[in-house]
């Protein structure tokens, strides 16, 4: 079988995200994977805006799809090393303004151990 690229599993990402598949999401990750994200900081003060593990990362993005039933991300573009990629996107939600992210995404293993998320 044939190992998955950076940009596989960006694309994998992308794909269980923008049909608000919570359980494909997750597969991507490692069970101790970290999440550092704006958003976070700001929804919930007392994370400092970083969470670890599967079950952080399965209620924040849970509350996230409840909440935005109509969050999508657009892809931009990709650029990755032998141990990250760097992912750029378009977030919309109906009734918001787009907003440009930049989304770092580390892979060891073939599955991410860590995620920053930027806002442009």
């Amino acid at each position: 079988m044939k190992s998955l690229t950076l940009e596989d599993i960006a694309q994998q990402w992308f794909n269980a995200f923008n049909t608000h598949n919570l359980e494909g999401l997750l597969a991507l990750y490692d069970d101790h994977a970290i999440h550092f994200s704006p958003k976070l900081k700001t929804r919930q003060p007392e994370t400092q805006g970083l969470i670890k593990g599967k079950a952080a990362l399965r209620d924040w993005w849970k509350d996230s799809f409840d909440r935005l039933p109509t969050l999508h991300y657009q892809p931009t573009s990709f650029t990755a090393n032998e141990q990250r990629i760097f992912m750029e996107y378009i977030r919309s939600v109906e009734g918001e303004t787009e907003m440009l992210i930049a989304e770092v995404l580390e892979i060891s293993y073939g599955k991410i151990n860590a995620s920053r998320v930027y806002h442009g």
